[in-house]
This record gives structure tokens, sequence and C-alpha cells, in this order.
């Protein structure tokens, strides 16, 4: 594995984005290996922010609001009695809202509930033999918590992310917590508020981080100042590693969608591969934040070249340069050159990526190869942008190679699969002999005796 730093003859300057190279061409390297080669952050582990979470979490549960209110100070800079956003703060803010912002949010709202209302599993009843039947039913869950960030940017459409698969599951229960903002009094940003209003969730708290998560997690006794927050059954949405470490840690507790931390993206990419397009998508996750990743895989050393000379030319133009810039230098972004579409693909399923596009000949066929995702963009038309937005699918994914085991935010997210069994009388004694078969290969011959005395106790009465 070589890795060089993209000015290796001369000290970049400030502004100049270092877009480093892995090298995997030639090493042969199994997934353990391709695992240990892509890149990845090395300034903060969860291991590192573990401990901070669990002091937060243990302060929540034993404090409840009045821990709330310290952290709010610590965190946020900002003085709260209570966390509940009042309704009229709710109703302004829709009333308030850019016209052109929520005729955006609506389409968002419209796509994404079509999308989730395709999703739900149906029931199943089968028939094992003559009254031998087994069901499954999905049942929704009775409250669930749902998590939008706040810091470096404002994501109403994390709202319609998380709200619009709970609605369609049948969620009847829900709350919504975004950190506190000094700039608005010391509610969630407007918009998010906004965003909340329209699809009538009224329930919202201005909490942020892994106090949120713990809060969702225990609940918090009422107060003079306020109402209890009853604890809640699921916890989902995104945020910075804390959000993710804590929701780790509550797992259990309550279950959670998946660790979704600080944003990625992927992009395999042959030579048809535009560069300006590449590049583009490269920063709009790198806008993220300062952590985010940006990863370009290709086997195509003149597509790098291209894209690292678009990526300067386009970081130094956008809004948040300095932020971007940042993030593309930083030990976590980088192209990752491959022998090979082969090496390619597999090198993508050892990243795992949150979003991964595929921008290579016969996209679609190579989409389907792919494993390890959270989400696959198709083509030079469907960029990661499209998915925050107005896809239709949900933005909530896991990061940080959780995608090899782990899926987004979707409708079963906030649904159980409930078994059901019916037998009849005729239909347990058919199997009955298995079962104490079973149990006495297991040494557990009590299983069995429950399964006989059903028939002793008839045989006894006809004696």
């Amino acid at each position: 594995m070589t890795i060089s730093p993209e000015f290796p003859a001369t000290t970049p300057p400030a502004d100049a984005v270092s877009f480093r190279t892995v090298d995997l061409r030639g090493k042969g390297l199994a997934l353990a290996g391709l695992r240990a080669a892509v890149p990845r952050a090395r300034h903060q582990t969860v291991a590192d922010a573990e401990q901070r979470v669990l002091d937060i979490i243990a302060d929540v549960r034993q404090r409840g609001f009045a821990a709330l209110s310290d952290l709010a100070v610590r965190f946020d800079g900002v003085d709260q009695e209570h966390p509940r956003v009042p309704a009229e703060a709710l109703a302004r803010a829709l009333d308030e809202l850019d016209p052109a912002v929520r005729g955006a949010l609506e389409e968002s709202i419209s796509r994404a509930r079509r999308f989730a209302d395709g999703q739900r599993p149906r029931n199943i009843d089968v028939e094992l033999g003559d009254g031998a039947f087994v069901s499954q039913n999905w049942v929704p869950v009775a409250r669930v918590g749902l998590y939008v960030p706040g810091g470096l940017a404002v994501y109403p459409s994390s709202v319609i992310m998380n709200v619009v698969p709970a609605l369609a599951a049948g969620v009847e229960s829900i709350a919504l917590a975004s950190p506190p903002q000094k700039d608005f009094g010391g509610l969630p940003h407007p918009t998010i508020l906004a965003a909340a209003a329209l699809l009538g969730i009224d329930e919202v708290y201005a909490i942020g981080g892994a106090q949120a998560i713990a809060a969702f997690a225990y609940g918090a006794d009422a107060t003079d100042a306020g109402p209890a927050l009853e604890p809640v059954d699921v916890v989902t949405g995104p945020g910075n590693i804390f959000v993710a470490t804590a929701k780790r840690l509550v797992k259990g507790v309550v279950g959670i969608d998946s660790e979704a931390g600080t944003t990625e993206i992927a992009i395999l990419a042959d030579s048809s591969a535009k560069p300006a397009l590449v590049a583009a998508d490269l920063i709009s996750q790198a806008e993220h934040d300062p952590q985010a990743a940006s990863v370009l895989v290709t086997d195509s050393e003149e597509l790098a070249a291209a894209v690292r000379a678009e990526l300067d030319v386009q970081a130094a133009a956008t809004k948040h340069s300095q932020r971007v810039v940042e993030a593309l230098s930083g030990p976590q972004s980088g192209v990752v050159l491959v022998e090979d579409l082969e090496q390619g693909i597999a090198a993508c399923d050892a990243y795992a990526a949150e979003h991964l596009e595929i921008m290579t000949e016969d996209a679609a066929g190579v989409a389907s190869r792919i494993r390890n995702a959270g989400a696959i963009f198709v083509g030079d038309y469907s960029p990661v942008s499209l998915g925050d937005y107005c896809a239709g699918s949900n933005h909530v994914l896991p990061t940080s190679g959780t995608a090899a085991f782990s899926s987004g935010l979707n409708v079963t997210t906030f649904l159980r699969a409930i078994q059901v069994i019916n037998y009849s009388r005729a239909a347990l004694q058919e199997v009955s002999g298995h079962i104490v078969s079973l149990s006495g290969a297991e040494d557990l011959p009590a299983h069995g005796e429950a399964v006989t005395a059903r028939f002793a106790e008839a045989a006894s009465r006809r004696k």
C-alpha cells in the first residue's frame, strides 16, 4: 500500500486541497487488508468519545431535566427552564416559512411517503399441516424518539426522513429533538420547527447531542417548568460521533436505526466518468463537516488527476470553502487507485460507504454487484444530493463501515415482527414425538413433558 500526499514536492497553500492517494494496485489485498487500507478518520474514534458520552448518559438518568439544562448551557450556550418547544413557536415557524422552502419540503414529503408506504411488509399466514398455523404480523412500536442534528448546517430534510417512515409504520407517539440555538431564543432552528409542524409533530424538544439520545432512552420526570418526557421504544436519526456513540450505548434499552455518524461519500468511477461531476459530488458531502469523508475509487490515473484539478477550482469557489478543503485534505478522504473494476468493487465493499455513487460504464450492472452500502446512486443523474432531499429514499444511513451489517432508516425500523402460533390438538400430536426426541437430545426433558402432559390427561380420563 502506497500513501502519498497530493503535492509531494512542495508545501500546498493553506487553501489548496491536499487529496491524498492510496495505491492498492499490485497489492493483492483480501478483505481485511482492504478495510485497513481505505481512508478512515484517525483523529477521533468511538473509544475517545465513549467515556464522555457515558458521563452524559449517567447525568441525564440521575438528574433528568436539571442535567439537560446544565448541558444546554455547557454545549449550546443556552439557558432553558424546560426544553419542550411551545405549540405557538411551532405554528409561528410554519407561518413564517419561505414559500419556496415550504413547497420543496412538501414535494420531499410526498415522495418520501410514496416510497415509505411501499416498504411496509405484508403479514403472512402459513399452514404447515391440518390445524397447524404460524403467522407473522408486523406491529408498530408504541413510541419513537427522532433526532435531527444542528451544528454547522440546518436539516429540515432530516425531519422528513425520520418522521415519514415512522408515520407510515403506524407509530402513534412521536417525539423529536434538535439542538437549541442561541440565535433563536434557545429553540431549534425555525426551519426545523416548521418541518415538524408541517408533518403534524407537536412534541418537539430543544435538546442536542448525546443528551437527547439519553433523554429519549430513559425519559425525564415532570418539573414545575413543564411535563415529563416519556421514554421511547426506538431512537433514530443522524448525528456526530457523540450521537452515534450514545445510540450504541443505549441500544438494548431502546432500539436504534444505526450508528449514523459524520457523513461520507465514495464514488466508484472509471475513465468514462466526468471529472467535474465527480468533484462536485465529493465537495457536496465535504460541505457538511470538516470530518466528512469523500473518497474516489478508480482505476484511471488520468481521471484521478483531472478530479484533483477540479477539486482545487470548485472548492475555492464554493461558499464553505474552508470546511470543504479541511474535509478533503483529511485522512478520511482521498483517491483509492485500483487495478481494475473488480478490485474497485472489492474496495467499495470493504469501505461500505454511507453513500456510494457508481460512475462507470454499465453503471446499473456494476451497482447490482455491490454488497455493502447504505445507499447506491447510479449514473450521472443520481447524485447523493438527490437522495439528501427529493429522491424519495431515506438519507439516514449507516456510516463508518457499518453498512456492511446494518441498513438505512426505513419503515421496518419502527415495526416488530410478531410470530403467532396456533396448533390444534391433532396438529400438536402429529409432531409430539419429534418434540420429545429433541428435548431429550438437549437434556431438557420438561419441554417434552409439557407436550405429553396434554395427551396423558386425556388418556387418564378415558380409563
